[in-house]
């Protein structure tokens, strides 16, 4: 199996809670491993749709970013990935605190992928999950404003 550079994790990791649409929700990563990934909001007025509880879209949000982050350690270099398809199960309201999402890779073909993530509060309540399918495509590979480390770390072959 092959292992994640730590260094890619960083360096990606900071790319993305830089990023606009990060940026914007005020989302950032706070773990990436092969299968796993964990994701969080501090929610804010910005979240909050007239009736003050978070915005549907802001849970569709940190589930979709979760999943693809928990997929993404296990593919190739030289390909991404974009969603396909989400389904989100909105069980509970958020009004304030912190969302958490943990995302989790279910499979991972050549093509398509399938992972799954729960968004939680702070007092381990769940608040949503949902589903995503993802597409790995060499249309998507790169694209980082700056270079990245090697996302793999040399298997050791004795």
């Amino acid at each position: 199996m092959r292992k994640l550079n730590p260094e890619y994790v960083d360096a990606v990791s900071a790319l993305t809670n830089r990023c606009p649409y990060f940026s914007l929700l005020s989302m950032s990563i706070h773990d990436v491993s092969i299968g796993h990934s964990l994701i969080e909001i501090e929610v804010q007025k910005k979240h909050l749709q007239p009736f003050r509880a978070v915005h549907g879209g802001v849970f569709a949000s940190i589930i979709d970013a979760a999943v693809f982050w928990a997929v993404f350690p296990e593919v190739d270099e030289n390909v991404g990935l974009t969603t396909v398809d989400l389904k989100v199960n909105y069980l509970a309201p958020a009004e304030d605190g912190k969302l958490i999402a943990r995302g989790r890779r279910i499979k991972l073909g050549k093509t398509l992928a399938l992972g799954e993530a729960e968004v939680i509060n702070q007092k381990n309540k769940m608040l949503a999950h949902g589903t995503s399918t993802l597409i790995v495509l060499k249309s998507l590979a790169g694209g980082f404003e700056t270079p990245l480390p090697p996302k793999f770390l040399e298997e050791d072959r004795r």
